[in-house]
């Protein structure tokens, strides 16, 4: 019977791939006493920062292509099922915290829509319209970039979602945790953490790679855009007690300030810190210190006259 076939070919399929391996180092989890479990665990997380770091070739490439696309406007998208659909979700809601962007530069589209990041809808991932459909919706177009999430390589929903967003003209980046066939993505991050402590778990392992991998896309994104001054977060936005603080106490370290002379100066400034510390440093008006951020792509250390 067909459907005896197409089972068969999947079985196969995934028996092929390193996430679904058995792991031989963690077969007596199962009855050891907590503390083993827990060092079985963090055992096999040691290997992960390793094997992303093999995949910086590709990273560098991929964050090329965001940080390019933002710059003339584009956006990011996250395309995932499951786990890894959370995951992009996760970290394109903090970017606007962390480096002061609008919501819709870096967003993320999951199988099965918003309710699954909380309840788990099983079936989603393989609806290949539905990837398609989705990528359609938000109006991808040739400015901006697709990056799908895939542990496996193959989820139908993100391949689908990937090859409608190339349709559109857009840069496509495919972070998976398996070899494979070539996906005819502009770029693939491969990283291979290996089994999972829980045969098939794909949010231990592959999922912390993947977290490891967005984490660097949009940071070292944002870094190229002038959102960072030396390590510091200085297009932070005040949206919390706790930020605020955060931007004075900026100001006060590149400053010199005092702490009430960090807020007078912090709140001349509209509460932006960037702003603020070439109103202080070059002892220019808040006009002024916008217009040398504007010439100077928004990145404070040129703004300072410190690096071209």
């Amino acid at each position: 019977m067909p459907e005896k076939r197409a089972t068969s070919g999947l079985f196969d399929e995934l028996k092929r791939l390193t996430t679904e391996s058995r792991n031989p180092r963690t077969r007596e989890i199962d009855l050891a006493p907590t503390t083993r479990i827990l060092e079985m665990m963090n055992d096999e997380d040691r290997g992960v920062a390793d094997a992303v770091r093999k995949a910086i070739p590709d990273l560098a490439r991929a964050v090329d292509l965001v940080s390019e696309a933002f710059r003339r406007g584009g956006r990011l998208y996250y395309v995932g099922a499951g786990t890894s659909g959370r995951l992009g979700i996760l970290d394109a809601s903090e970017c606007p915290p962390t480096f002061g962007v609008e919501p819709e530069m870096v967003q993320g589209i999951i199988a099965g829509g918003r309710e699954t990041v909380f309840r788990s809808r099983e079936g989603v991932e393989d609806i290949e319209s539905a990837g398609t459909d989705d990528v359609a919706g938000a109006g991808v177009s040739e400015r901006d970039v697709v990056a799908g999430i895939a542990a496996s390589r193959r989820t139908p929903y993100v391949l689908a979602a990937l090859a409608e967003a190339k349709r559109r003209g857009a840069r496509t980046v495919l972070v998976c945790c398996n070899d494979g066939a070539d996906p005819g993505v502009d770029v693939v991050i491969t990283v291979i953490p290996g089994p999972e402590a829980i045969t098939g778990s794909t949010r231990l392992k592959a999922g912390t790679a993947q977290k490891m991998v967005l984490n660097m896309i949009t940071t070292a994104s944002m870094v190229k855009l002038g959102k960072v001054y030396e390590n510091l977060m200085v297009d932070v936005r005040p949206n919390s007690a706790k930020l605020v603080e955060r931007g004075k106490g900026i100001v006060m370290m590149l400053t010199g300030l005092s702490y009430d002379e960090a807020t007078r100066v912090y709140d001349a400034s509209d509460r932006n810190v960037k702003v603020a510390v070439v109103m202080e440093r070059r002892r220019v008006d808040r006009k002024e210190a916008e217009r040398l951020l504007q010439d100077a792509g928004g990145f404070l250390a040129r703004a300072l006259g410190e690096r071209e």
